[in-house]
């Protein structure tokens, strides 16, 4: 039950300056109090009116969580005194606001208000120091009155800072007239942030500022369900249902929303489509300078061919016949693309092409997109990968968690190199693409390599499909599978798999398995009798190695209901083990955790094990994984140690970023490699349970795959080729750009 308690902030005990967590001691003439919350602005001195609850903290005992506050104008001599002499306003001690109070009275703060100049009438205060405190005064006043304002629409501390912050005294018409303006231009404040704040304003459902900013949450929805447009007939039902209201005149908004050059309205075969103005000249200017890299290097094939066979002999490398020609069209070709399922030689391929270049006395440069797969590349060449973010060096900003990332390397800046190879590049959104390409200056080689029948990117765009579909780029697809890799039941089944042929489920395979099982308390003890038990030792991996894979975050066998449980059998409250809850999800000293959305502010470090920091950087990633090694309750913050001992410091409030990781999607799995893979495969969506969704989770385990579920749940999977549709266009800006219809 929510208690009120009033007083003064008699001392700031902790101030995180990044976040607002605060611990304040408040006193008023029966208490004096620990309260620990979010507090935006507040100095010793103030005044506050707090909501909240006691709570005991197991080091510090009561203590009052303040949900909610406001500030109260100190009316007493005593306070009025107490709050000048705190240090709120610079230049004001303690010694001189008595002689203030001694002058005025109750009448101080209307005369710091009101008559500024009478302020030099007291000792120590020359004229221009009177305006000075005046202005002072103020500034904290509009602050106040804009807290309290902002408040009575549910605008939370957070929020209204950064409200005020942007638009100042403006932002009382901004909120009444079109608070949709606030999604557009602030960090973190959404849609249905803004719409609430609307309907307590008063706006209409029918509002014109109501349906364009339902447009752009639309496409925004979109994005982050990977599409870079969406046809208008799609964009117009999810307008309508969004904000319950009829849209029928949604053309008269379109228009307007592309005059101010927020949209872009594009017409195919007759389908007017509609994209965010940014991602549909990401995709054009990706276009664009794919196009200007694909260079002919004027090589002729029997020199080539000499110094690959050179090349080849001393490093001792095979290749197929695919293989070599893939070497050949990297040596003659700006861009090319390598593709081809798991054991059909990529690995090799690449191998082939460094050697080759290297020979050359080229520079080469590899990275992936992510730390797991640069990893993997860096121990299958012995050449060191980055990720592409790193590759790129991306630097840390001031200003919010959420902005987007700026990299050093640019079209100012390039990279300096002959060669450029990409791994895994199914992972790879627009938007890093675009990144990419604006850091290689033509005449560099840019090779790519990807599995086209993996999951796309999380992020929007499907760049490895379109780049291939486009037909304006040597391509090289590598189908045969090599003796070892046929050796491999995961690799002949995910081939198998991906051509919508059946599998053999006998379990005399010695890497993959199926459980049959039809209960789903079952399954899920099966699961743990494995990770615990069983497979460690058979992969030579710890439990923490082994990776739960699931095609849903929802039910019984959902991401959040594994994760509860794995959580309570591999990490076990106890041992002094600190923990913190939040969103309903406990986070405890030892969990297994991943990053789930792009954070490019995060700083990390790496130190040696004398505590040197031997290397440092910013950006933690979606998808990134790790271990929670200490959480500091006093500080309000978690240290995480990611892949490469990369640590990372977390405030409380960042929480929001990360889930526990014992179980993740196969989505989340994409461009990682785990020992050991295990597959809970019972029931699901159709739309989710398809074939590419179970190639991409049995291509992500290196050594063994267990299912444990049911075989028709397998084979319906396999027949079902339903993919989620993309709604994606770069292979047609590519071949507008190029005049081909």
């Amino acid at each position: 039950m929510a208690e009120i308690l009033e007083g003064y902030v008699d001392k700031i005990v902790f101030r995180n300056t990044e976040n607002g967590y605060t611990v304040l001691s408040l006193v008023n003439d029966d208490l004096e109090m620990t309260c620990v919350g979010t507090f935006t602005f507040i100095s010793e001195g103030e005044f506050i009116k707090a909501n909240g609850s006691y709570i005991s903290h197991q080091l510090y005992g009561e203590q009052f969580q303040v949900e909610s506050y406001e500030y109260k104008k100190p009316e007493d001599i005593e306070s009025i005194e107490r709050y000048l002499g705190s240090g709120a306003i610079k230049g004001i001690g303690t010694a001189l606001a008595a002689r203030i109070v001694r002058r005025f009275k109750e009448d101080s703060f209307r005369i710091i208000e009101e008559e500024p100049e009478r302020l030099a009438e007291v000792k120590g205060i020359s004229e221009k120091m009177a305006q000075e405190i005046s202005k002072q005064f103020e500034e904290k006043k509009e602050m106040r009155g804009a807290m309290l304002f902002l408040q009575q629409y549910g605008v939370s501390t957070a929020y209204a800072v950064k409200i005020y912050k942007e638009y100042g005294a403006k932002m009382y018409d901004i909120i009444r007239e079109n608070p949709y303006k606030l999604a557009e231009d602030i960090s973190g404040i959404g849609f249905k942030v803004a719409d609430e704040i609307a309907a307590k304003v008063g706006i209409g459902a029918n509002s014109d500022y109501r349906i364009k900013a339902g447009i752009l949450y639309v496409l925004l929805k979109g994005s982050g369900e990977g599409h870079v447009y969406l046809p208008e007939s799609l964009l117009t039902a999810k307008t309508a249902e969004l904000l319950g209201t009829d849209v029928s005149g949604i053309d008269k908004h379109l228009t307007d929303l592309a005059f101010d050059r927020k949209i872009i309205l594009r017409e195919t075969g007759g389908v007017k489509n509609i994209y965010s103005a940014s991602l549909f000249y990401l995709e054009l200017n990706t276009a664009k300078m794919l196009c200007d890299l694909n260079i002919k290097h004027n090589l002729a094939t029997n020199d080539i061919t000499t110094r690959l066979s050179s090349a080849t002999r001393q490093f001792k490398i095979e290749l197929d016949e695919m293989q070599r020609t893939a070497v050949i069209e990297a040596a003659r070709n700006g861009v090319l693309v390598v593709t081809g399922g798991p054991g059909t030689g990529k690995t090799t391929t690449i191998n082939a092409i460094i050697r080759f270049f290297e020979a050359e006395g080229m520079d080469i440069l590899l990275a992936a997109p992510t730390g797991r797969a640069a990893k993997r590349m860096t121990e299958t060449t012995g050449y060191e990968a980055r990720t592409i973010h790193r590759l790129l060096e991306i630097s840390k900003m001031s200003g919010d968690l959420d902005s987007r990332q700026i990299f050093e390397r640019n079209e100012v800046n390039p990279l300096e190199t002959d060669v450029i190879i990409i791994d895994e590049l199914s992972m790879v959104d627009i938007s890093l693409m675009h990144a990419l390409l604006k850091a290689i200056t033509v005449g560099t080689r840019l090779i790519l390599v990807g599995d086209v029948n993996q999951l796309p990117s999380v992020g929007p765009g499907n760049v490895l499909s379109d780049i291939i579909n486009s037909h304006q780029f040597n391509v090289v697809k590598l189908t045969k599978i090599f003796r070892q890799a046929a050796e491999s039941d995961i690799i002949v089944n995910a081939h198998k798999i991906n051509a919508g042929e059946n599998i053999k489920l006998d379990n005399k395979s010695k890497d993959f398995f199926l459980l049959q099982r039809d209960n789903v308390n079952v399954i899920i003890n099966v699961i743990l009798t494995l990770i615990k038990d069983k497979i460690p030792n058979y992969v030579n991996a710890t439990s923490y190695d082994i990776q739960i894979l699931t095609p849903m975050r929802k039910g019984e066998l959902g991401v959040e209901r594994l994760n509860q449980v794995l959580q309570q059998y591999l990490n076990p409250p106890g041992n002094g083990k600190k923990e913190k809850e939040y969103n309903q999800i406990i986070f405890r000293e030892g969990d297994k955790i991943m990053q789930v959305k792009n954070n490019y502010q995060l700083t990390w470090e790496i130190k040696s094990k004398y505590g040197i920091t031997t290397e440092n950087g910013t950006g933690v990633f979606n998808g990134d994984m790790g271990v929670i090694k200490e959480i500091n309750l006093f500080a309000e913050q978690l240290l995480i140690e990611f892949d490469e001992g990369r640590m990372v410091e977390y405030s409380f409030s960042q929480l929001e970023e990360l889930e526990l990781a014992y179980a993740t999607t196969i989505h989340k799995a994409q461009g990682s490699e785990y020992p050991a893979v295990i597959m809970p495969l019972l029931t699901g969506p159709r739309m989710l349970m398809n074939r590419n969704l179970l190639y991409t989770a049995v291509t992500r385990a290196k050594n063994c795959v267990v299912i444990v579920g049911s075989d028709k749940t397998i084979q319906s999977m396999i027949d079902n080729e339903s993919e989620q549709h993309r709604y994606s266009s770069l292979s047609e800006r590519i071949n507008e750009l190029l005049n081909v219809t």
